[in-house]
């Protein structure tokens, strides 16, 4: 099973690079790490247990490194693994207001 995530800043169009991401089965850090140029973050290559994860994105510390305010210090989006073999690739389309997220491919 793969994680990663694809951050987008739907405000200006462009990738979110540099924003700290975990991932959490339960309490326990399975992984962390940071978007790259592209906006991109892949968290765990190997396999990992089925059940409840959380990605959690450091949102207010990226927005206030920008000079940006925002309603949402950070954003937790919680998805359920039921096929660890799967990949799963969870973007998170963002603004200082609003998100969006869905499964991706």
């Amino acid at each position: 099973m793969s994680v990663s995530t694809h951050v987008l800043d739907a405000v200006l169009g462009r990738p979110a690079m540099g924003m700290a991401v975990r991932l959490l089965a339960g309490e326990e850090l399975m992984a962390e790490g940071v978007t790259d140029a592209d906006g991109r973050c892949r968290l765990v290559d190997g396999a990992t247990a089925p059940g409840a994860h959380r990605l959690v994105f450091s949102t207010g510390p990226w927005f206030a490194d920008q000079g940006r305010d925002t309603f949402y210090p950070e954003v937790v989006l919680a998805f359920a693994v039921r096929e660890p073999a799967d990949s799963h690739h969870v973007p998170l389309l963002l603004a200082p207001f609003a998100y969006s997220t869905y499964r991706g491919s």
